[in-house]
């Protein structure tokens, strides 16, 4: 028996140091020596030496000066890497796409052609007609309810913005409780649509944005009719109000997320598209010309570019943290 017990343990032990020790410990020794860079996660490093980054995940990037990586389900979160998960006909990724587009969408032809929509989005919102009937915040509210209430969910400056408006208006939260049995006592997202409905009334051709600085209330909110929530927000129904304008086609990983939600690269057509964004922001900083600027940005990009497989395959792509590196590196921080 005992001679049957001393064999079992030596053989554990064996496979535990073999398994659980040599052979990690080579697996570390290799990498460390033949890859030392991707054994470490590929980290990036700044002038001072200290890692702004992976490689091989992507981070969000606001700055006009930068080039923006593709959208992401987990907000660049690795720990909570996914794809969005949205069926083609769910309105959520086509809000989403629409609020990608807003602001960047430009006229295809014509005698607009180039210009951006985004002021002519606003002219509309400001006149406050959507499919020739009156309010459009209140429609957009009525038509996605969920919108509306992730709109109050996404700020607790939203939230306490329509708890004032609560405070002001118990009738009308009186009479959504009375059409609404079930939710005798509605909490703030609840009322969000009826909110909505409310304000739309009370500010036609505005919606609760932003305040600017010094100007707002306390809650920071106050109505606008211009901006990049209006462009973005109401993107899509300025489109349905106005299906005949010709707009230029954009690439698709621009408005598309990746599986992982952490994809690092974007295609070459995506970082053009972008060119002229990022390349103006530079000039007005730098007080330089935009097309000597934009002409050293694509020189960057040229030089980064790379397709799979050496080339062989594929289109072109470009890392967007190792790009932006190379935009601060040349023209210093943004101002």
């Amino acid at each position: 028996m005992w001679q049957y017990f001393s064999k079992s343990v030596l053989l554990l032990t064996l496979a535990v140091a073999l398994c659980c020790g040599l052979y990690p410990l080579a697996l570390w020794s290799l990498g460390q020596l033949a890859f030392p860079s991707q054994a470490n996660g590929s980290l990036v490093f700044g002038d001072d030496g200290k890692p702004v980054g992976s490689r091989l995940i992507a981070q969000p990037f606001t700055r006009d000066g930068y080039f923006q990586p593709r959208p992401s389900a987990a907000s660049y979160n690795a720990a909570a890497s996914a794809s969005s998960s949205l069926a083609a006909s769910n309105y959520a990724l086509r809000d989403r796409v629409a609020r990608t587009l807003g602001p960047m969408a430009s006229y295809a032809g014509g005698a607009k052609s180039g210009q951006l929509v985004s002021a002519d989005v606003e002219r509309w919102f400001a006149e406050d007609r959507y499919q020739k009937q009156p309010h459009i915040v209140a429609q957009w509210a009525s038509q996605h309810a969920s919108l509306a209430q992730g709109w109050v969910k996404a700020d607790p400056a939203h939230v306490a913005y329509v708890d004032n408006w609560a405070k002001r208006h118990p009738d009308s939260v009186a009479r959504f409780a009375r059409d609404n049995p079930a939710l005798p006592k509605p909490n703030t997202v609840d009322l969000a649509v009826v909110f909505f409905q409310n304000f739309a009334e009370e500010n036609p051709g505005k919606f609760p944005g932003p305040a600017v600085q010094g100007k707002g209330p306390e809650t920071g909110i106050q109505p606008v009719s211009t901006g990049p929530e209006i462009q973005s927000m109401f993107f899509d129904m300025w489109r349905e109000d106005h299906p005949d304008a010709g707009l230029r086609d954009l690439p698709g990983d621009l408005v598309t997320t990746s599986a992982s939600g952490l994809d690092p690269h974007i295609t070459l057509d995506n970082a053009e598209y972008q060119l002229d964004r990022i390349a103006g922001q530079w000039a007005s900083d730098l007080k330089r010309d935009p097309a000597a600027v934009r002409t050293e940005i694509e020189q960057i990009l040229q030089e980064n570019a790379s397709a799979p497989f050496g080339g062989l395959a594929g289109e072109k792509f470009i890392n967007v943290l190792e790009v932006n590196l190379q935009l601060r590196k040349r023209y210093g921080a943004p101002s």
